[in-house]
């Protein structure tokens, strides 16, 4: 699963949580949410559990936040579940051919535009809320589900 994905359906998992606080939570109910298997759930729940944003509780107990959903970033959540050695935003391709002029400088070339992007994304990331992203399904939903 790409981060983008794991990002999305973490906001996802987080947004469903807050909604059903008081019910249970199982990773067969969020899967049901999010249209995929409870498997796929329970890995990015580890994730966010590591991270401190959620405490799971297996079986019947379910899933709660630990947080107040006005404390909790989505750069905390992106940074939750994304892994660092495999999901670069951007990264540069391997070995390019160092006798070629451009092969030889386009890493030093672009890393740093891409470094620039990456800091402008988590910023963007740090100035919106899991509250922000609750209000605005309320938006849409005004029941609660």
């Amino acid at each position: 699963m790409t981060i983008s994905s794991r990002f999305a359906v973490a906001i996802h998992i987080l947004s469903l949580l807050e909604f059903n606080k008081d019910g249970v939570n199982t990773s067969e109910y969020i899967s049901a949410s999010v249209n995929t298997n409870p498997v796929v759930i329970r890995r990015i729940m580890g994730m966010l559990s590591k991270a401190g944003l959620v405490e799971a509780r297996p079986g019947v107990a379910g899933s709660k936040i630990t947080r107040p959903v006005e404390e909790i970033t989505l750069l905390d959540i992106y940074r939750a579940v994304h892994v660092v050695e495999v999901d670069a935003l951007f990264s540069v391709h391997d070995k390019p051919n160092p006798d070629c002029p451009v092969g030889k400088h386009i890493q030093a070339s672009i890393e740093p535009i891409f470094s620039t992007a990456q800091s402008a994304m988590e910023k963007s990331l740090a100035g919106v809320t899991l509250q922000d992203i609750v209000h605005n399904i309320n938006e849409f939903v005004p029941a609660q589900l």
